[in-house]
């Protein structure tokens, strides 16, 4: 073969303008994530299934109960035909937290239980690419999951609601107007987005512990904060811990929105939201820091943790 013909194998991918694909190994660490933990998106959908069903029966009697609604004045039919979506909302909002919660517990306590922490590691990823993608799984994939849920159990909620009133010679236009679709949604991504932040050092702590633990996860997260609080209350009479734990798990709420200034209007009207003081207060910051700190720790120990 003449020398002229020998040709490297880049200038050959060069000349004919093929680029080798980016393996993007954060990309797939987390579809793998979701893959191997369908409880993401198994056990929310599960939840509006249930509520779906538990609507379906209550919507027996349903136009003699709108009509009444009817009658009782614009703030007060909104309230009442808006409730049943707003509870599915919430429950459904509760779902991912508890998701995620467990789902950190296990992120990488079950590698090492099983064995696979073997495989995992002699891939080319690097424990870095690999704690950050199962910390992104609370923090954005299950609020984006619930944010989804939400929205297609409320669209499915509203036209079954049409269909029984139609089918009993009423108009469906009090569900469709009486409720600000739209703002409601917008509301409902600022929440989420709101909740996860101020979550994040929960579960940071969580995915600490899953990685540092032999066994009973939930229990080495829950029983020493629970066990400082109980012993500054026995000895100090004081309250200090419990009550930042419960700041911890509610705070967001009462930070990002104002539910009490703002009487006679909506609780999900535009004017309720509070960015400003959210982001203004000590404890995000706090506690974005403590996440950050729990991650780290997180990744050094996965660097030198091998099977149970």
């Amino acid at each position: 073969m003449n020398s002229s013909e020998i040709v490297p194998e880049s200038a050959r991918g060069s000349a004919t303008g093929y680029r080798p694909a980016a393996t993007r190994p954060f990309y797939w660490s987390v579809r793998r994530e979701v893959w191997e933990n369908r409880s993401i998106y198994i056990a929310p959908l599960i939840v509006a299934v249930v509520e779906l069903f538990g609507f379906f029966i209550s919507t027996i009697g349903l136009p003699e109960r709108r009509h009444a609604v009817l009658l009782l004045g614009p703030e007060k039919a909104r309230a009442g035909i808006e409730a049943p979506y707003d509870i599915a909302a919430i429950m459904l909002i509760l779902t991912a937290f508890v998701v995620g919660l467990f789902y950190c517990l296990d992120a990488l306590h079950g590698e090492r239980r099983d064995r696979s922490i073997l495989f995992w590691k002699s891939l080319p990823v690097s424990d870095l690419t690999t704690v950050l993608s199962k910390a992104i799984i609370p923090l954005a994939l299950l609020p984006l999951i619930a944010f989804v849920i939400v929205i297609a159990t409320q669209l499915v909620m509203l036209l079954w609601t049409s269909g029984v009133l139609i089918a009993h010679g009423m108009s469906s236009a009090s569900t469709w107007t009486t409720i600000p679709w739209i703002q409601n949604w917008v509301v409902l991504i600022y929440g989420l987005v709101a909740m996860a932040l101020w979550h994040a050092p929960i579960y940071g702590w969580a995915l600490l512990v899953s990685g540092c633990v032999r066994r009973a996860t939930f229990l080495w997260a829950a029983l020493p904060p629970l066990a400082i609080a109980i012993f500054e209350k026995i000895t100090f009479n004081t309250s200090y811990v419990s009550d930042l734990l419960k700041e911890r798990v509610f705070g967001f709420a009462p930070n990002a929105f104002d539910f009490g200034g703002h009487r006679g209007m909506a609780v999900d009207s535009f004017i309720q939201f509070t960015p400003g003081r959210y982001l203004s207060t000590p404890s995000l910051w706090i506690g974005l820091i403590f996440a950050a700190a729990f991650v780290i720790a997180a990744i050094r120990l996965r660097r030198y943790r091998g099977p149970l």
